[in-house]
């Protein structure tokens, strides 16, 4: 269908994923821009377990008794004339496969920072992700209400051990009891931490050499000294300010700021709209054909499919991100991989917990379509003839492997059902044994089995019982190499769920023995 408006509604768009380590406020910061979006009415802290005041992006029962996200939330709102779409993902490692998906979706990513801890493990590895992407990234140095490491060892971090230039756009005066502000370079003007103590006043411009007024409170405290030398040093020493550079992805533009007292994060979001890029174009498996956001027909991809987000209803959704053209709600598309037409009647969009049935939906959107069992992870949905494939998301080999069985014998069927619908999130993988037919999930972290035994329990009634196997290497193989002589007590020969034949190797030394023995045999990995 063709959208006079399409160029424009596509140039309102700014959809972005926040990574981050567990615990360096992630989800908080999200609470935040929510807040200022309109989307929520109340911020609930992560912290605040024995209140029961979660934050509203973590939904999952799980991620309430243990306050971290498992799920990546997909949340909409408007702002300063854009429409946002944030995608939070889950900072646990071990659910790292799904937030990998997630960063194929957005256009930008917000990384997060413990200003105590600086770049920890899991952040670095998700910065690769979107490094690997070019996407643009920005960084928020978070928890400045208290005690931290020095702002210029931070910068100094996140230059050497990811390998970005980084420029501030603003610059901490002070820090934990004696935060006093921040010194705002981008926008030329102090930003004050408690403005009760300064006349009420938010704001203070800075004048033609870069200061304050000097009758003014702060310039009695000497930490506004300190900050005003570092930018200076800055401003001589450091990374010129360079937009092409942000845009694919060299120059990080850093902010300061608290996101549990809400202080700097409406800067970063104003500032952030303003230089983060509206959707761009995808690229597809025929690799000169590239889809641009603003061209028609309506095309887009499912990168993420989740069960039971209504207990009550029992629903399955498929996490669409449009690419191209409008959707338009009782259109019908074409699933690329099964060649089935489909009416996209029933689709949502999401405010962390509440969603809303959505008419029109543009490129950069994310659309939550009902999925009755049609859908996988990686799927092309397109309209008319387009017949377009984008790229395949990444999948994981995974390390860790469980047999799994139902503790009660009679409800193998509600067992079965559920195990396939987790399956099809993306989070484990299963495989049965040629041998014995056994039930075997493989997962990349430890986590995902206990979430996966916790939601087979409380979704979908059924008790199961998992022995571990521990570590395992898995190997695929072609289907004319498949032979059950070839199974041996060093190995196990089964088939996936799409029915791949593979090997779980009891370790790397069974694995070389076999490749030596069977030269011929191709073995093959996922990511």
């Amino acid at each position: 269908m063709n959208n006079p408006n399409l160029k424009n509604e596509v140039e309102k768009r700014r959809t972005f994923a926040i990574i981050s380590h567990p615990d360096a406020g992630k989800t908080t910061i999200t609470e935040q821009l929510l807040l200022f979006g309109g989307a929520i009415r109340e911020a609930g802290t992560v912290k605040g377990k024995k209140t029961g005041n979660f934050a509203k992006s973590d939904w999952m029962e799980i991620e309430k008794q243990r306050g971290i996200s498992v799920t990546s939330s997909v949340m909409q709102f408007d702002f300063d004339g854009k429409r946002v779409n944030i995608l939070d993902t889950p900072g646990h490692e071990d659910f790292s496969e799904d937030t990998y998906r997630t960063l194929m979706a957005v256009d930008a990513a917000v990384m997060v920072i413990d200003s105590a801890k600086g770049i920890e493990a899991q952040t670095k590895k998700l910065f690769q992700v979107c490094k690997m992407r070019g996407v643009p990234i920005f960084t928020f140095i978070n928890k400045l209400d208290r005690e931290g490491r020095e702002p210029l060892d931070l910068l100094e971090e996140i230059e050497n051990v990811l390998n970005i230039g980084t420029y501030p756009m603003n610059w901490p005066i002070g820090m934990g009891k004696g935060l006093e502000g921040l010194y705002d370079i981008y926008h030329n003007r102090v930003e004050l931490y408690r403005p009760e103590n300064y006349d009420n006043e938010r704001f203070i411009e800075l004048d033609a050499e870069g200061g304050i007024p000097a009758s003014h409170k702060l310039r009695i405290n000497n930490i506004y000294d300190q900050a005003v030398e570092n930018v200076e040093l800055l401003t001589e020493a450091g990374d010129d300010f360079d937009e092409d550079k942000i845009a694919t992805g060299e120059l990080t533009p850093v902010f300061f700021g608290s996101a549990l007292t809400n202080f700097g994060v409406e800067t970063f979001l104003e500032t952030f709209l303003k230089f983060a890029p509206a959707p761009g174009a995808h690229t597809t498996k025929t690799t000169d054909v590239i889809v641009e956001p603003t061209e028609e027909p309506f095309s887009g991809f499912v990168f993420k499919i989740q069960a039971n987000m209504d207990p009550k209803h029992r629903d399955r959704i498929a996490f669409v991100r449009v690419c191209s053209g409008t959707f338009e709600r009782g259109m019908d598309v074409t699933i690329n991989r099964i060649d089935k037409k489909i009416k996209l009647s029933n689709v949502t969009q999401f405010m962390a917990d509440s969603r809303e049935n959505v008419e029109s939906a543009v490129a950069g959107d994310i659309i939550g379509v009902y999925d009755t069992g049609n859908y996988q992870i990686g799927d092309t949905i397109y309209e008319g003839k387009f017949k377009v494939e984008f790229e395949d998301l990444p999948q994981f080999t995974p390390e860790l492997f469980m047999k799994v069985t139902p503790k009660d014998v009679l409800k193998k069927k509600s067992f079965e059902k559920g195990m396939y619908q987790l399956v099809q999130e993306g989070a484990i993988q299963l495989y049965r044994t040629i041998l014995t037919d056994d039930y075997i999930i493989g997962a990349v972290g430890q986590l995902q089995f206990e979430v996966f035994a916790t939601r087979m329990l409380g979704e979908y009634n059924s008790q199961v019982e998992m022995s571990p196997m521990g570590s395992k290497v898995a190997r695929w193989i072609d289907e004319k190499d498949f032979d059950v002589k070839l199974s041996s007590s060093r190995n196990i020969l089964a088939k996936d769920r799409f029915d791949q034949p593979l090997f779980l190797f009891e370790n790397q030394f069974a694995l070389r023995w076999f490749e030596d023995k069977y030269p011929d045999i191709e073995l093959k990995q996922l990511l």
